[in-house]
């Protein structure tokens, strides 16, 4: 007979396993300027020099790109 003060004892109780939580920081080795980008390539798991390359790439169109960036810098904290 199953203790029903165990959870999972029962099999009715089945909490998702744990998993780290992530945390969007700069990134203090793999940096150019201020981190930003290899702490976005970081936390999304690809390579830094898409994440590079995709800034880039985005300066030819119209908008806001260095501006986002500096805020950025600014409000996502260093690893």
């Amino acid at each position: 007979m199953t203790d029903p003060s165990i959870p999972g004892a029962d099999g009715a109780y089945n909490p998702e396993p744990s998993r780290p939580s992530r945390r969007l920081t700069r990134s203090s080795s793999d940096k150019m300027l201020g981190g930003v980008a290899g702490g976005i390539a970081e936390y999304f798991g690809v390579d830094s020099t898409w994440v590079r390359v995709a800034f880039v790439a985005s300066i030819i169109l119209p908008g806001p790109q260095v501006l986002l960036y500096l805020l950025l810098w600014i409000i996502i904290p260093k690893s």
